[in-house]
C-alpha cells in the first residue's frame, strides 16, 4: 500500500474481522461511531507504518484500530508496527476487549487502561506518538477534539507526533470550522500539521452515511522554537455540548456488565421462539 511492500489482503481482512468480532458495539450517546472494515484495514496499515518501532498511546479507541495494528503485526501480516501500544478509554468494555484480545492472542505489546480524558492524565513515560479519533465537535466548535488532542500531547510530553482523525467535508461549515480550530490549537501548543490526508474514512452512521474523516498528522516543533504551553482548563464552557447538542458529560466510566466472549452473541441480546410443542 502507498508504495510499501505488498501485504496479503485476504489475511488482513480476515484479521480485521477477528477484531470486529471482539470489540463492543458503539454507544451513540457518547459519539462512538465505528469505521467501516475496509477503511480499518487501510488505517491500520497506515498507523503501523507511521508508528513503526514507536511507543504509541491511543486516547480513546472505540474503533479498535489499536488492536488491528497490534494483531496484523503479531500475525506477520505487516512487517512493521509500534513497539508498544497503550489504549486509554473511559469505556470499560473497550479496555477489557483490548486486554482480553491481547491475552488470547499473546500480544504483550498491547494494553488497555481505564481513563477519562476529563481527569488528569496518569503518569506515563516513554511515549513518542499519540492517536485519537475523538468526538468530532459538530456542536461545540471542536472543543471535544481539543481536549482529546491535548491529552495526547501531554502523553508525549509535547514532543513527538500525533494522528488526529476528524470529520472532513467541504459541504459542512462545522467540519471546516473544526479543522481550522484544531490546527490553530495544535499550533498554539507547539505542533504543526506535517501532513493531512483528506476524505479518507467512512463510518456506520445512519444519519450521515456519506460523512468522511481525514488523518491530521501533527508534529512538535523543536524545543527552542515551541511556544509556552498553557494548561487546558476542563471547565463548563469546554464541556458544553461535548458529545453533541445538549450532551455534556455526565458519566465518568462506562462499566462492563458481562464478559464479552469472542464471537458469541450475548443472552441478553436475543430470545428464543420455540417450534410448536416445544417447552
Amino acid at each position: 500500500m502507498n508504495g510499501q511492500p505488498d501485504i496479503d489482503l485476504k489475511a488482513a481482512v480476515n484479521a480485521i474481522s477477528d477484531v470486529i468480532m471482539n470489540r463492543p458495539r458503539p454507544l451513540r450517546e457518547f459519539d462512538q461511531i465505528h469505521m467501516k472494515a475496509g477503511d480499518m484495514v487501510m488505517q491500520a496499515e497506515h498507523v503501523a507504518r507511521w508508528a513503526d518501532a514507536k511507543y504509541l498511546v491511543f486516547v480513546g479507541d472505540g474503533d479498535a484500530i489499536s488492536v488491528c495494528v497490534a494483531y496484523l503485526q503479531s500475525r506477520g501480516i505487516l512487517p512493521y508496527g509500534p513497539a508498544r501500544i497503550l489504549v486509554l478509554d473511559f469505556d470499560e468494555r473497550v479496555v477489557s476487549a483490548v486486554n482480553r484480545f491481547a491475552d488470547k492472542e499473546r500480544i504483550p505489546s498491547l494494553e488497555g487502561q481505564l481513563y477519562n480524558c476529563l481527569d488528569d492524565l496518569p503518569e506515563l513515560s516513554g511515549f513518542d506518538s499519540f492517536y485519537t479519533n475523538p468526538p468530532w465537535g459538530a456542536s461545540n466548535g471542536g472543543a471535544s477534539v481539543k481536549l482529546f488532542a491535548y491529552r495526547g500531547m501531554e502523553a508525549v510530553k509535547f514532543s513527538g507526533e500525533g494522528l488526529v482523525v476528524i470529520a472532513d467535508d467541504d459541504a459542512l461549515p462545522w467540519a471546516q470550522g473544526v479543522l481550522h480550530s484544531t490546527q490553530a490549537f495544535a499550533a498554539s501548543h507547539g505542533f504543526y500539521v506535517k501532513r493531512m490526508t483528506p476524505r479518507l474514512h467512512s463510518y456506520h452512521l445512519d444519519d450521515a452515511p456519506d460523512l468522511l474523516s481525514c488523518n491530521l498528522l501533527l508534529r512538535s516543533l523543536p524545543a527552542d522554537m515551541a511556544p509556552k504551553v498553557h494548561e487546558l482548563r476542563v471547565d463548563e464552557e469546554l464541556l458544553k455540548n461535548f458529545y453533541g447538542a445538549d450532551k455534556s458529560p455526565r458519566v465518568r466510566f462506562v462499566r462492563e456488565r458481562k464478559r464479552l466472549d469472542y464471537g458469541m452473541a450475548h443472552d441478553d441480546e436475543y430470545e428464543l421462539e420455540l417450534l410448536d410443542g416445544g417447552e
